[in-house]
């Protein structure tokens, strides 16, 4: 039988030329299992990429872009991965009502869109690692990193900063501790220090500038979204 990727003569139970099966396992209950298990296990999963951007991120992302992309979680589905962890705890245990109330605003399209933003993390978060990627690929621009190679370390920054999040919101939701605002500056240091190591460790000014260039796109970020409602309260 011939390869259905690349129709090579295939004679055993994968491919000779790109390794794929021969056959595909059907879809099944063993099947979603087995994929849960990839995504979480501690050699290659979700565990295993926390530790990684938890000890060492500027390296091991270094590592991604340059030497292996098997050894982490893909950058976007790990970024919405711990956007539905920070969405699922706050779900239970409410610790946004504390410093985030849009509905309780008077109702705007700006209003609408930050409402929007709140409901829908993973997807604002990647807008925002937007904003955050063309400040850091202006400020670092003598590094030759490419705007898309920025957004992957921002996408593993920015996860990071959403567990921080969950579980600065666990323990207040279970101890009643004020610990939303340490959190957004453990956040900030969170990046600062890993966007910094990623380009050079050994010098300072590049951490002033990872603190810059994260500020000024969180800043621009919000610009925009009120622009963007302010035009739309504009319209007819």
């Amino acid at each position: 039988m011939n390869c259905t990727y690349c129709n090579a003569i295939v004679s055993s139970s994968y491919c000779p030329d790109c390794g794929r099966p021969a056959q595909l396992p059907r879809i099944d209950g063993r099947y979603i299992l087995r994929e849960i298990e990839h995504v979480l296990e501690f050699e290659r999963g979700i565990f295993f990429t926390i530790r990684e951007l938890v000890t060492n991120p500027g390296r091991n992302i270094q590592r991604y872009l340059a030497e292996d992309r098997s050894r982490l979680v893909k950058p976007v589905v790990f970024i919405i991965i711990t956007s539905l962890i920070y969405t699922f705890c706050n779900h239970l245990f409410h610790f946004e009502d504390g410093y985030i109330k849009y509905g309780d605003a008077k109702r705007t399209a700006t209003t609408d869109i930050f409402a929007w933003v709140q409901a829908n993390y993973g997807y604002a978060n990647i807008i925002m690692g937007i904003f955050i990627a063309l400040w850091t690929l202006l400020l670092f621009r003598r590094y030759r990193y490419n705007f898309f190679e920025i957004l992957i370390l921002l996408c593993f920054v920015i996860g990071m900063n959403m567990l921080i999040y969950a579980l600065s919101g666990v323990i207040q939701g279970i101890t009643h501790i004020g610990m939303m605002r340490g959190a957004g500056i453990i956040g900030i240091i969170y990046t600062t220090w890993a966007v910094g190591q990623f380009f050079d460790r050994s010098k300072p000014a590049n951490y002033v500038k990872a603190l810059l260039a994260y500020l000024a796109g969180m800043l621009t970020f919000t610009l925009a979204a009120m622009l963007l409602g302010a035009v739309i309260e504009l319209l007819p």
